[in-house]
């Protein structure tokens, strides 16, 4: 079954869900779902311009896997799983490092080189070559992480699979995501970005680059490059003023910096902690 009738057969089902119960349509899905387990497909892609298409009949099939899988116990004598989906397998053919508890879903993509420490990847994920998955990070569903990555200790990506049209959270290449920070909502952070910790980007945070003479407002989204802390903007509410979280850019990474030094001395170069 070639892509074209792939898409076909998930949009016929996805409008009638009492295809469901047919062989074909259950072939597609599974089909779709092998394939962006293999990063044959992805939930979204680059389209080379700097923007990203958002494969909807791709998010779709992922939603319309979970009603043909039956739960059952998965796991050996001392980790145990009650669930729909499998979890991924073969690491050592998939040139993939997995720590202990570390545990990714079938149907999402660890190209090779990839490390995961005890970790969560969820399906329709696709995170890209030499990239760090840390302890207690998690990768949502459709998140696309790129090349080079480092995802900290307890980093939150969240994941955006309904609505379909929505684009979900990117990660660019080479960025570093600092220790406890969450980019949910679709947010989308350019190549060789750093995060410093705790910083919190969602669809509607407020990201100000205060580098110039006057104040630069993004929203949902960190250009690339960009050195961002956690900051806070004087609000008025009718019971008086209050500050209100935001993340503030404050410089950009050094071109002169190698990137797997620099990562860390970014943050340290503006007196930030990584």
């Amino acid at each position: 079954m070639d892509l074209t009738q792939l898409q076909q057969t998930i949009e016929l089902t996805w409008n009638d869900r009492t295809l469901l119960e047919q062989p074909a349509s259950q072939e597609a899905i599974r089909t779709v779902i092998e394939l962006l387990d293999k990063g044959q497909l992805r939930t979204a892609e680059p389209k080379g311009d700097g923007t990203w298409q958002v494969n909807e009949w791709v998010k779709k099939a992922v939603i319309l896997y979970f009603p043909i899988q039956k739960m059952r116990k998965m796991g050996g004598p001392d980790i145990e799983f009650f669930d729909k989906l499998e979890t991924k397998h073969d690491y050592e053919a998939l040139g993939v490092r997995v720590v202990p508890n570390g545990v990714a879903r079938y149907g999402a993509y660890l190209a090779p080189g990839v490390i995961m420490m005890p970790s969560y990847v969820n399906i329709g994920a696709y995170v890209d070559s030499g990239t760090m998955v840390d302890t207690w990070a998690t990768v949502g569903s459709c998140a696309q992480i790129g090349k080079g990555v480092h995802l900290s200790g307890g980093v939150g990506i969240g994941g955006v699979l309904e609505p379909v049209q929505a684009a979900p959270v990117i990660i660019e290449d080479h960025c570093f995501i600092g220790s406890r920070c969450i980019v949910v909502e679709g947010a989308h952070v350019g190549t060789e970005a750093v995060l410093g910790a705790n910083v919190v980007i969602t669809g509607s945070t407020k990201i100000i680059d205060v580098t110039g003479s006057e104040p630069v407002h993004y929203k949902g989204y960190v250009p690339p490059r960009s050195v961002v802390i956690p900051g806070s903007y004087t609000k008025q509410y009718p019971a008086g003023e209050y500050q209100v979280p935001c993340a503030l850019i404050i410089g950009q990474r050094k071109e002169s910096t190698d990137r797997k030094t620099s990562l860390n001395d970014a943050l340290r170069d503006f007196g930030v902690s990584a």
